[in-house]
């Protein structure tokens, strides 16, 4: 599976309530939520994300509270995947759970300037910065996370399962 997109830079210790602050959090409309996606960081975040990109980031992106508005915010914004040097874990759940993409790759920042385009090879865990002609390798991720990213989060790959063998 194969991703581009134009690079989005963060930095470190994003945290969910930047990623999506707390008052907009009376809604579950998630195109709703995606309006407000990191503004507090880039009030013009949404309108470029929806062209399709990928965010590349610092240490601990998506740390602070669990809500799964975060990643859900970022996917429904046009975040296609995210890099960063390394994830809270429960972001990092969260986001598989729904399909979107996070790949940890210690040099991601050193090699990336906002708005390069990258290619994302998640099976072989290549990053290529089509922009500046660099390869770097990420993490790979294992078969059974890619299959629920291929369907589209978890639920998904669960009904797919269900159909497919009966069973989970």
């Amino acid at each position: 599976m194969e991703i581009k997109g134009k690079a989005v830079i963060f930095g470190d210790n994003i945290n969910t309530d930047v990623i999506i602050p707390s008052k907009y959090l009376t809604t579950l409309d998630p195109y709703e939520l995606a309006k407000h996606a990191m503004e507090g960081l880039n009030s013009k975040f949404h309108e470029k994300a929806r062209e399709g990109v990928i965010i590349v980031a610092g240490k601990n992106f998506g740390c602070g509270s669990s809500r799964e508005h975060a990643p859900i915010a970022l996917e429904h914004a046009g975040v296609r995947c995210i890099i960063a040097k390394s994830f809270a874990r429960i972001f990092y759940r969260n986001a598989i759970n729904i399909g979107l993409p996070v790949v940890e790759c210690s040099s991601i920042l050193e090699k990336t300037g906002d708005g390069d385009e990258l290619l994302v090879n998640l099976a072989e865990g290549e990053i290529v910065n089509l922009t500046k002609n660099l390869r770097l390798q990420a993490s790979i991720l294992p078969s059974f996370i890619l299959e629920i990213i291929s369907a589209g989060g978890l639920v998904e790959h669960l009904k797919r399962r269900l159909e497919e063998h009966g069973e989970l």
